[in-house]
């Protein structure tokens, strides 16, 4: 499958998914599943033999870095860990610099950062792929992860309602993306003053206009989760926002996913979290460690999808 796929990937940046078309995402979910069924099978794939990746990292990570590290390492490659306290972007180097150095050493670059615009300028100035690997707008690794998930448990994407409950932020943004360019139904609630960004709902109305699916942004979590096969949820403050962490609590107390709003949603709905997770905040106890939660499905799949990603992408 891979090596069927890898002529229409090779040397491309994953930025985003509103790049990639709806077949070119189903490739990479399809990728994903089979990596995923050879590991357990134990079947060696050392597609990546004797490349490098880069990984560039400003923000903490716990299933990023473990995910990229692990996945190049089983893929036969070799992930290079650099903090901003141990390279020079960290001192003041531009990125133009970085980028053009690390084109000239290693065979890609997966970099999760705060500014989106750096891993703009960074995969500008490189000439090797660049993944995005989380930015304050957008997560598309996340989400790639997502969509193989529901694929695993739902057979299809296709006419399939997700509800996203809580901060319009970057993982919301990805969602709008992914979910339209696959023909589902999205619908995200969000108190206001805390929406996604116009720009991304307009892009996953476009989407859905082709796909069949639709993107709607509401208020009340109850409108939204009414008849929902997956609902999601994220943190209230991400990285970054902990000065907020007080005032959002009282902004999104009532955007919590409990029993009684999963209560709304259809019977066999999943829940999913992108994690980490903060028990009794956005989500309670019951629910994530409910027979209806793929949470930790949902995080190990983190793993097999980048490692589809870094296996599509990388010379």
């Amino acid at each position: 499958m891979i090596e069927q796929s890898k002529e229409r990937f090779r040397g491309r940046d994953f930025i985003t998914l509103q790049d990639f078309t709806q077949q070119e995402i189903e490739e990479m979910a399809a990728a994903a599943i089979g990596l995923k069924g050879q590991l357990a099978g134990g079947i060696p794939h050392p597609i990546l033999q004797g490349r490098t990746l880069g990984l560039i990292f400003t923000k903490s990570s716990t299933r990023t870095r473990v995910s990229f590290e692990v996945g190049i390492y089983q893929l036969g490659g070799y992930g290079l860990f650099l903090s901003d306290r141990d390279i020079q972007i960290g001192r003041g180097e531009v990125v133009q610099d970085t980028a053009r150095v690390l084109s000239r050493m290693v065979d890609g670059i997966m970099i999760r950062t705060s500014s989106h615009q750096d891993v703009l300028d960074l995969a500008h100035h490189s000439t090797i792929p660049v993944i995005n690997g989380l930015t304050d707008y957008l997560h598309p690794t996340q989400v790639l992860a997502d969509l193989m998930t529901i694929r695993e448990h739902k057979g299809s994407w296709r006419g399939l309602k997700l509800a996203y409950i809580g901060d319009g932020n970057n993982v919301a943004h990805s969602l709008l993306n992914g979910a339209t360019k696959m023909g589902m139904h999205i619908t995200i609630a969000s108190p206001d003053g805390y929406k996604p960004a116009p720009e991304i709902v307009a892009q996953a109305q476009a989407n859905a206009a082709a796909s069949g699916g639709s993107a709607v942004i509401v208020t009340e979590p109850a409108e939204a989760v009414a008849g929902a096969d997956i609902v999601y949820t994220d943190v209230w403050a991400s990285m970054g926002q902990e000065t907020e962490a007080v005032k959002r609590q009282k902004v999104f107390a009532g955007y919590q996913v409990n029993a009684a709003l999963m209560g709304r949603a259809h019977p066999n709905a999943l829940v999913m979290h992108c994690l980490p997770a903060h028990r009794g905040e956005e989500i309670t106890e019951d629910v994530i460690e409910g027979p209806q939660s793929v949470v930790f499905d949902q995080a190990e799949n983190r793993l097999h999808a980048h490692k589809a990603i870094m296996a599509l992408l990388i010379h």
